[in-house]
């Protein structure tokens, strides 16, 4: 896994597209959703673990699969983590 970061604009378009995904499997509307900090592995195609702030002191991680761009494949989300707080360290899972 590689180091966390603060999120890049381009991991917020990826929490983007994979909210309608969260709120459908959590049964839950945010209003809020800021990308705050991240990091990946690789495999096949790659995982990107995200911390996002739903709420002033609420977070949900989030594990997303890239595909490898030759699968053509769309973002998925492949797991989440709700009640989550802001020093809680992203971990694989």
């Amino acid at each position: 896994m590689s180091a966390t970061n603060p999120a890049t604009p381009e991991v917020q378009a990826i929490a983007d597209k994979v909210k309608p995904q969260l709120e459908e499997q959590a049964n839950r509307k945010y209003s809020l959703f800021k990308a705050v900090e991240f990091t990946t592995q690789a495999g096949q195609g790659t995982n990107y673990f995200i911390k996002v702030q739903v709420d002033n002191d609420d977070f949900v991680h989030l594990r997303v699969l890239e595909s490898p761009p030759h699968e053509n494949k769309p973002l998925a989300l492949q797991g989440y983590q709700t009640d989550k707080s802001k020093g809680d360290k992203l971990t694989v899972f």
